[in-house]
């Protein structure tokens, strides 16, 4: 239905023009929910165009003082408001369009919600790493994801230095308000990649087929998995700037991730089919109230703020609409097993009662579990209680879901629905009587439990094996981002009688060591404390203290050639600022490390000058901004110009020094 020109599951290798696309991505498979991310980003981009003109009008209006202009300023705002209102809305249609999503398999289920990837744009780095944009929704996808987090950590550790940027720019789209972030640094794309493993795992258990124990179970797992995904990047990366990943956000993604897979954990118990039997019924009833109470939890968590400005109004609507049928659901299956089974001679009578005592906090005034079980009167009218509650959730539900207008449309949601609400009503139709609105009392809420609670289950990188792409530049230990090393010298020198006029230290990469300042290569440069990169183009930085010394005594009296490199004084770098930038943002989590030298302690402000980019609208061309900021246009950015001017952190990529 969805996959109509490709399958979903790609090839493990495709041929595009000189490259391949490796298992886990497939950029050219045009499916229902590629289609559907194009459209995403499309509206993303148009999102970002009228931000931007938002925000240049909001600056035209702080600088106008003539009435004339400020009115037409205010006029040109509210358009632009409403044409972003109406955005927003054409992006939460495409949050909520869940159908592209589900299982292929027909179904009389209702619909679960999967979170859509965030969106970026293009970084200059090699196809294998750009492989992430495009991930197979399946395993494949996910490993591809999680292989590509694990490769940043090795390109952070050797590439970006704490103390100074690379001139990389990252940036990223809120996968819910289409607000696009950008920051300098590898945080931002670590952060993003683990919220799209997240979303990924929802849109794997979204398209299980619900209809099998085997779908199910792996519903549940995909579930708990985005639960674990999400949970982990809450606690790890605790200051991200976007709406999306801001810990109240992912704390009302985890929940419903968790009622999603306590949801399908009672289709699970429900597959087999609903015996009508008291036991039972009994433990129908009481999952029932277990999603819904999850779901009651979950629409209460997206109404507080600050995630109710920015969580989809349909979302929020199907977790209340849930909420009442599943809790319409238990008081229906309830009334079922106090109308339809009375206790018999011979009948377990203390294991009803003990079901029947737990299924209720305490029971209605004057009535006890056994004399209930033992009074057909009384579990008859107790049961028209209970079925009563239900129909009152059956109509909130089916008036929730009409109230949103994306709920309207969903078909399977809405036959749902009206179907389980019929069903009740009938019910109770058969035992109705003209009395019952004067003597049924209220009926008592029921006990939720579960034989399966949902957990989160924690992401496992260990079980992906990873080969650093970077790995022949040495061990990470060593060769990495944090020590500035010099360019490579090449040492020309002979063993004299065997002797080589130094020692070896270390292992992995080895030093020169106990240099003899009047040997031969002392002569040539070498210094104490040299790292050892190669002998005669051999590569050596991996080898052992053994194995380079038996390589060098190899040669004889033969001319050697050796390059070494030297550690630079790390008090020499620069210590810089980074800062984060996101469109329209009303707050930002942003992630500041900010450290500047103290030869002036009594300046206030220090400023980096830059040139401007040419997505600044000012037209005051002595404008400052920081040279880590992406300058995109800001409302009332203004500050003294900085006392001190500190140098570019690209100058420093044309030092003499290097990183090796």
């Amino acid at each position: 239905m969805t996959d109509t020109l490709l399958p979903a599951a790609p090839q493990p290798l495709e041929k595009e023009g000189d490259g391949y696309f490796r298992k886990g991505c497939n950029p050219l498979a045009q499916t229902g929910r590629s289609k559907l991310q194009n459209q995403r980003a499309a509206l993303n981009q148009q999102i970002l165009k009228a931000v931007r003109m938002r925000t240049g009008a909001e600056n035209l209006l702080k600088a106008a003082t003539n009435q004339k202009v400020r009115e037409q300023v205010r006029l040109e705002l509210s358009f632009l408001n409403s044409d972003l209102q109406m955005l927003k809305e054409e992006l939460e249609g495409l949050n909520i369009s869940v159908g592209v999503y589900q299982s292929t398999e027909e179904a009389f289920t209702i619909p679960l919600i999967p979170l859509g990837l965030k969106e970026t744009k293009d970084v200059d780095f090699s196809v294998v790493l750009k492989a992430c944009r495009t991930p197979s929704r399946d395993e494949a996808g996910v490993e591809l994801l999680m292989s590509y987090f694990i490769q940043l950590g090795f390109v952070e550790s050797r590439f970006f230095p704490p103390t100074r940027q690379m001139g990389i720019l990252f940036t990223w789209y809120d996968s819910l308000t289409g607000v696009p972030v950008s920051q300098q640094n590898l945080l931002l794309e670590k952060a993003s990649i683990l919220f799209n493993m997240g979303a990924l795992y929802t849109q794997i258990g979204t398209r299980c087929n619900r209809r099998t124990p085997a779908g199910l179970e792996n519903a549940v797992d995909a579930f708990q998995r985005a639960a674990g995904v999400l949970n982990y990047l809450k606690e790890t990366f605790t200051h991200t700037p976007s709406y999306d990943m801001s810990p109240a956000m992912l704390s009302v993604l985890v929940r419903m991730m968790l009622a999603q897979a306590q949801e399908s954990t009672f289709e699970k118990v429900c597959l087999p089919g609903i015996q009508n039997e008291f036991f039972m019924l009994v433990k129908v009833a009481q999952e029932a109230a277990k999603v819904g109470e999850v779901y009651r939890q979950l629409h209460a968590a997206m109404n507080q703020a600050p995630v109710k400005e920015n969580i989809p109004y349909s979302w929020a609507s199907l977790a209340c609409v849930k909420a009442h049928h599943y809790e319409a659901l238990a008081h229906y299956f309830t009334a079922t097993l106090l109308i339809d089974h009375q206790l018999k001679p011979g009948a377990d009578e203390d294991h009803q009662e003990k079901c029947l005592s737990q299924l209720y906090d305490h029971m209605p005034e004057g009535l006890t579990p056994l004399a209930t079980l033992k009074n057909s009167h009384q579990r008859q009218h107790l049961g028209k209680s209970h079925l009563c509650k239900a129909i009152t959730h059956h109509e909130e539900s089916v008036r929730e879901a009409s109230l949103c207008k994306k709920l309207r449309n969903i078909e399977v949601l809405q036959e749902v629905l009206s179907a389980a609400h019929q069903r009740t009503r009938l019910k109770y139709a058969q035992l109705r009587e003209d009395c019952d609105l004067l003597n049924l009392t209220e009926a008592p809420d029921i006990v939720s439990k579960t034989q399966q609670e949902v957990e989160i289950i924690p992401p496992q990188f260990s079980k992906v094996t990873v080969t650093d792409f970077f790995q022949k530049l040495g061990p990470l230990s060593v060769f990495s981002a944090n020590k500035r090393w010099t360019p490579p010298r090449s040492i020309h020198f002979t063993a004299e009688e065997g002797d080589l006029g130094f020692t070896l230290r270390g292992n992995a990469p080895v030093q020169v060591h106990f240099l003899d300042p009047y040997c031969s290569a002392a002569g040539a440069g070498a210094k104490e404390g040299d790292y050892i990169v190669s002998i005669k183009g051999m590569d050596c930085k991996w080898l052992t203290v053994s194995e380079v010394m038996k390589l060098l005594k190899s040669f004889g009296k033969d001319d050697i050639e050796m390059k070494v490199v030297s550690l630079l004084d790390s008090t020499s770098s620069m210590l810089s600022k980074c800062a984060t930038y996101s469109v329209g943002m009303q707050k930002t989590y942003s992630m500041i490390c900010l450290a500047i030298d103290d030869d002036d302690k009594t300046d206030k402000t220090k400023k980096i000058s830059k040139k401007l980019s040419f997505l600044s609208w000012s037209t005051n061309k002595n404008r400052q901004k920081s040279a880590s900021t992406l300058c995109l246009p800001s409302v009332g950015v203004t500050g003294p110009p900085g006392k001190k001017k500190l140098p570019s952190p690209f100058s420093l990529l044309n030092s003499d020094s290097s990183l090796y």
